[in-house]
């Protein structure tokens, strides 16, 4: 991979597995320094590092639940700390819980709702502090669900599209300070959480691969990459997008 983030500095949030931790090898083999947030998982966060300094890029491991306000801003500390500077944001970490109507609780809403929507926002918050003249670029990782919204999802379709709602208007708020804002929706895509799930195992990914395009889900190397894409100057006058990478089903 050419090195087109050469000297860029990237956070990626919820990086310790799944597709947040290939979007950190991808940002790392394209040049970026890349501070490799983890909540709950140390061991995943160490291994992301540890994969991408064996490949000659430079990484660092930061925990933060971003789903807690007060550890937010020491993400971001620490990204100054190591690295002297902030280009990029992908807000990666998130959570999904299903439920029917008659399930929702309030600790269900609030649970997606304060990672998903809040941590996002309070992240984006910190990382434009950070940005320098030149601006940055902040990637939002949406779902398919947004628009997909299929039952018993109310609450994890609500968050993603507060995401694609989110990007747009911090898209046209920020862009005076060349700072691009823009998300990618995925569709299911095969990962430790998919998998802890049942979900890869299960009819459901029979149901949704015979309603894809493409035939087939996602892998997190189908993902990564547009990333890379979003944070370059490949995207110089992209801001405000939302990118489904789905098979083609939306």
């Amino acid at each position: 991979m050419s090195q087109k983030l050469a000297g860029k500095v990237a956070v990626v949030t919820g990086a310790s597995k799944g597709i947040g931790a290939e979007i950190a090898r991808q940002l790392a083999a394209a040049g970026a320094a890349v501070v490799v947030n983890y909540s709950s998982s140390r061991s995943g966060a160490d291994k992301v590092v540890a994969d991408i300094q064996q490949a000659g890029g430079r990484a660092v491991a930061v925990q933060a639940n971003l789903s807690n306000p007060e550890e937010i801003p020491a993400l971001f500390v620490a990204a100054k700390s190591n690295f002297g500077r902030l280009d990029i944001l992908v807000n990666n970490a998130g959570i999904y819980e299903f439920g029917a109507l008659a399930e929702i609780t309030p600790e269900h809403f609030h649970k997606q709702f304060n990672l998903n929507v809040l941590g996002l926002l309070l992240a984006t918050q910190e990382a434009v502090k950070l940005f320098g003249d030149k601006g940055g670029s902040v990637i939002n990782i949406s779902s398919v669900v947004a628009t997909l919204a299929p039952p018993a999802t109310s609450a994890y379709s609500a968050t993603k599209a507060a995401v694609n709602a989110i990007t747009r208007s911090l898209a046209q708020e920020l862009g005076p300070q060349k700072i691009r804002v823009n998300a990618i929706a995925p569709g299911m895509v095969e990962t430790e959480g998919t998998h802890g799930a049942g979900i890869i195992e299960s009819d459901f990914r029979k149901q949704i691969e015979s309603q894809t395009p493409l035939g087939r889900i996602g892998q997190t190397q189908d993902i990564a990459p547009a990333v890379v894409f979003l944070a370059s100057d490949d995207a110089a006058w992209t801001t405000g997008e939302t990118l489904y990478i789905s098979g083609g089903m939306r």
